[in-house]
């Protein structure tokens, strides 16, 4: 699937710059949604990583950034944060992770769902 307001660039592993191809439909469409209704640009801090480099990030051994189901987006101030949540939690997302500069949202069905994480 191509996403209408992210690039491959965006999508891809840093390391390799492979794996836009790879990222998941669903995730990409609920991106594309919440970007339109939210009228301004998104910018993705991670999507796709390759084992390589998700182990250079230490990312969860599982994470579901190497399968193209999760996104880390940023975020610098709590309205945006609140917004931003509650726009993913109204389409469907059920995974979302909190830190200070970023959420993290994936759609991997195989983790716990319903849950919400800080870093």
């Amino acid at each position: 699937m191509v996403a209408l307001f992210f690039n491959d660039k965006e999508l891809e592993c840093p390391c390799c710059h492979k794996g836009a191809n790879l990222m998941d439909a669903t995730l990409l469409h609920i991106l594309d949604t919440v970007r339109e209704e939210l009228g301004r640009p998104l910018r993705l801090t991670s999507a796709y990583r390759c084992p390589k480099h998700n182990e250079e990030v230490k990312g969860s051994p599982n994470s579901a950034h190497l399968d193209g189901k999760a996104v880390d987006i940023s975020c610098s101030n709590s309205n945006l944060r609140m917004v931003l949540i509650c726009l993913f939690v109204a389409h469907g997302i059920k995974r979302i992770g909190i830190a200070k500069t970023f959420i993290h949202i994936d759609v991997d069905e195989t983790l716990p769902q319903s849950v919400m994480w800080l870093y």
